[in-house]
């Protein structure tokens, strides 16, 4: 549980709450209830699971009536303004396991609850009180695509379907129904637009950040001393009266969830806790969100995330179905790089994402033993993405038959991590031979090498580790800089890269190194002396021309910078992976690994309160940036802590 007590509004401002569904959807806020992002919302509904994604419901403004005393408790930002000023009565906020605020107002005590019942486009606003008072609730509803802003337009219908303890609206006809089951003693018709709320996360973004938004009703409560309401928003009808039951029914998931950590470390127990928010359903299977609040699901995320996320948890069961769905959407040896939040086709332009795919088969094997389902389900298709690779697939990415190594790129085409891109300016193209990619494709050679032997093929294994000692004995010549006593970034026709990046670092982390010994150990000392920070890796040595300190400003100042220095939170996986294992005084190495494990505990609470963000400036104070939670931030330490710092 986190808490934050007392509650001050300048850094209360910055404290972000998330509730997820299992479906893609959610709801977030700032601790004091004030919506600072145009993705803040009570019930952002994924209506084709795990896109799709709507939000339905900005918030509930709440009214507390005792004594003839009006208390607002909402806190919203206007031109110019705050208002209404609800967080002068907010006392506490806490993870309880879900957000709970706790107001005093009036002579009472007001404590909110809110909740997502799993696999329910839902959620659930639970309010109990210490005396006898009336509670006004408007609810202001969006109706929009997650990432847009609504506008006062006179398209919307403000028509109420109102019937004993559930009102519902369907704004546009083209988009869901929404259902408020509730327990008021009177539902008033408003219907009424409130103007130019601002968003000053998307002002600092060089976004829209005004917006409108409709209420169609109000709901008002007798409550007295010691009673509970509770109102349900979703897409499908529910009772106000089954709240408790879904409560119960949430609390005894999560309970589940925090049982099924690795060990009793704090920190891991709290990354496992922060790990279940991104497991989502697609289909009948599941896949994993890249980040709240606006990635959709990514292959390259989600096969580093599958580990630590899934195996490392224990939940073997989830990262098969992540396996078999992504198996499935395989197409001319690569796998899909993006699914589009509208549902259209997949995007096929990643050539690490695909190399990713044999580590987390390669993992899910060690941790389940299930070599049945790999080589039934698992094998045919490493073998076919290799195939595709040797002969050359979409975007040049090929074999160069000459070294053994893998080439990739095209002009206009970013296929690495590192895939910025404003308008056709490709920020770090990296065309050429990249040094995680060679890393990849070795330890995936070596992975099918062994899968080969195994399944009985010892023929094929041969071969497979032919293809990959060659490999190896190309990297090693060609890679090594001399000058920097590192690697080189990407080796290409036009010369080789030199500059200082964290991708290195999986030359020495993947399960099978394409590179060990003294030279290993030079890698990392660079990288740990030039990009280590305690917030993670940066993206690019400060000593480069090219370095960018700090994540800020609009679209293109953004993302100019995002990895030019950038820090990026989930390489401290594989850094931590690389320093233990390339010293020859492991438990010294360990020692060490673990205090800076440790040290992202505070991040916990920097942010969104109880999660990782994706990024971070390059420069003290190391602030968060991008997503407030993120997938691979929170999986890749995870891993890393059970895997190699035996937490």
């Amino acid at each position: 549980m986190i808490n934050v007590k007392p509650v001050e509004f300048e850094p209360a401002r910055r404290l972000e709450w998330l509730e997820t569904n299992g479906l893609g959807g959610f709801a977030c806020s700032t601790i004091l209830g004030l919506n600072s992002r145009r993705y803040h919302g009570l019930l952002t509904a994924a209506t084709q699971p795990p896109v799709g994604r709507l939000l339905l419901l900005s918030k509930l403004e709440e009214t507390v009536v005792s004594n003839g005393e009006r208390y607002e408790l909402s806190v919203n930002q206007y031109p110019g303004v705050f208002h209404p000023t609800g967080h002068r009565f907010l006392e506490e906020f806490r993870t309880d396991p879900f957000p709970t605020f706790r107001y005093r107002a009036g002579g009472l005590e007001i404590e909110k609850r809110v909740f997502m019942p799993h696999g329910e486009n839902t959620v659930v606003v639970q309010y109990t009180v210490t005396g006898d008072c009336e509670l006004e609730i408007q609810p202001l509803i969006a109706f929009r695509d997650y990432h847009s802003t609504t506008h006062r337009n006179g398209a919307l219908s403000a028509e109420v379907e109102n019937a004993p303890g559930l009102a519902s609206v369907q704004p546009y006809a083209d988009l869901p129904r929404l259902y408020f089951a509730h327990g008021a003693s009177a539902v008033e018709l408003t219907g009424h637009w409130y103007e130019n709320f601002e968003f000053d996360i998307e002002r600092q973004r060089g976004l829209d950040f005004r917006e409108d938004l409709f209420n169609p009703f109000t709901l008002r409560f007798r409550l007295q001393a010691g009673s509970r309401t509770a109102i349900i928003v979703s897409t499908e009808r529910h009772r106000a009266s089954e709240a408790p039951e879904a409560e119960a029914r949430e609390r005894s998931r999560r309970c589940t969830i925090v049982a099924s950590a690795p060990g009793s470390d704090p920190l891991v127990r709290a990354l496992t806790v922060a790990a279940d928010q991104f497991i989502v359903r697609r289909g009948n299977l599941r896949t994993i969100i890249a980040g709240y609040p606006w990635f959709s699901d990514w292959g390259r995320d989600t096969m580093i995330a599958l580990p630590g996320l899934t195996l490392v948890t224990g939940r073997h069961e989830i990262a098969r179905d992540i396996l078999l769905a992504f198996a499935q959407s395989t197409d001319r040896g690569m796998l899909p790089n993006r699914f589009p939040d509208a549902g259209e086709q997949p995007e096929y332009n990643t050539v690490d994402a695909t190399l990713w795919f044999f580590e987390a088969a390669r993992a899910y094997l060690r941790y389940t033993g299930d070599f049945d389902f790999v080589r039934q389900r698992m094998l045919p298709v490493l073998e076919d993405i290799v195939g595709w690779h040797v002969r050359g697939t979409r975007y040049g990415i090929r074999l160069d038959e000459e070294d053994g190594l893998l080439a990739s790129g095209e002009p206009g085409v970013q296929l690495t991590w590192m895939d910025a891109k404003i308008g056709d300016w490709v920020v770090t193209p990296r065309t050429g031979k990249a040094v995680e990619i060679q890393a990849l494709w070795y330890n995936a050679l070596r992975i099918l090498e062994d899968l080969r032997r195994r399944a009985g093929d010892g023929e094929g294994g041969d071969a497979a580790g032919a293809m990959a000692e060659r490999a190896r004995a190309s990297f090693e010549s060609k890679f090594w800089n001399p000058d920097r006593r590192c690697l080189f970034d990407v080796v290409g026709h036009n010369g080789n890269d030199p500059a200082v990046r964290p991708n290195q670092i999986f030359a020495v982390s993947l399960y099978h190194p394409i590179l060990t010994g003294d030279r290993a150990r030079e890698v990392v000392s660079t990288v740990e002396r030039e990009l280590l920070t305690p917030a993670g890796l940066r993206s690019l040595s400060p000593r480069d021309p090219g370095y960018r300190g700090r994540y800020e400003g609009g679209v293109f100042e953004r993302d100019s910078a995002y990895h030019q220095g950038t820090v990026w939170p989930w390489l401290m996986g594989p850094f931590l992976s690389a320093f233990v294992r390339s010293h020859t005084d492991r438990a010294a190495a360990r020692d060490q690994a673990r205090d800076r494990f440790r040290a992202f505990e505070p991040r916990l609470r920097e942010n969104c309160l109880g999660q990782l963000c994706e990024i971070n400036d390059a420069e003290q104070p190391y602030l968060p940036r991008g997503c407030f939670a993120q997938a691979w931030s929170v999986a890749e330490l995870l891993r890393a802590a059970v895997e190699d710092l035996d937490l």
